[in-house]
C-alpha cells in the first residue's frame, strides 16, 4: 500500500512540475534517429519571449528523446542545449528587473530533470545575459550555453 501511495504522490509532483514550466513556441525540429516503435529522437527549436523584457525572444535547440519511452514521456531528454537571444521588436521593461533570476524552465523527464533559462544583468555594458543549462534533484550538468543581448544605452535596463 506504502508503495501505491509514493508512485501517487510522484505522478502528482510530476504534474505539478508541467504546471509550472515555461510556455515554449515550437519552431521546427529534425530527426536525428530512426525508432521503429514510437518517434524518432528529434533537435527541436522552441521560442521562449521574455516575460519581463518585451522585444527580446530567446531560441533555444535540445535533444528530444524518442521511442516508447519518449512517446509516452517517460523518457529522460539529454541536458545539452544551446541558446540565442535577440531583440525582436522595440525593447521595452515591464518592470524593474532582478541582478539575476530564473525567467524560463521546461521539463526535461517526468520528474525531477528541469531546462533552465536565467538572465542576468551586466550593467555595465547594457546587456542582458541569458545562461541555459539542466538540472536534476540530485546532480545537474556542467553543460550551458550563453548569448548576450545588448541594450541601446538610451534605454538603461531598470534594476530592483
Amino acid at each position: 500500500m506504502q508503495a501505491k501511495n509514493y508512485a501517487v504522490a510522484l505522478i502528482a509532483c510530476g504534474f505539478l512540475a508541467l504546471g509550472l514550466e515555461a510556455k515554449a513556441q515550437k519552431i521546427g525540429s529534425v530527426d536525428t534517429a530512426f525508432k521503429w516503435i514510437g518517434p524518432d529522437h528529434k533537435i527541436v527549436v522552441e521560442a521562449y519571449d521574455d516575460p519581463k523584457v518585451n522585444g527580446i525572444t530567446c531560441y533555444v535547440s535540445r535533444a528530444k528523446t524518442g521511442g516508447i519511452k519518449g512517446g509516452l514521456g517517460l523518457a529522460e531528454d539529454k541536458a545539452e542545449a544551446s541558446i540565442s537571444c535577440r531583440q525582436v521588436g522595440a525593447i521595452h521593461f515591464v518592470q524593474a528587473l532582478k541582478q539575476q533570476e530564473e525567467v524560463f524552465n521546461q521539463s526535461l523527464s517526468i520528474l525531477f530533470k528541469k531546462l533552465r533559462i536565467v538572465r542576468m544583468v551586466d550593467l555595465e555594458r547594457n546587456t542582458l545575459i541569458y545562461l541555459t543549462y539542466s538540472d536534476k534533484l540530485i546532480e545537474g550538468s556542467p553543460q550551458n550555453s550563453v548569448t548576450a543581448v545588448p541594450v541601446d544605452r538610451q534605454t538603461p535596463i531598470p534594476l530592483k
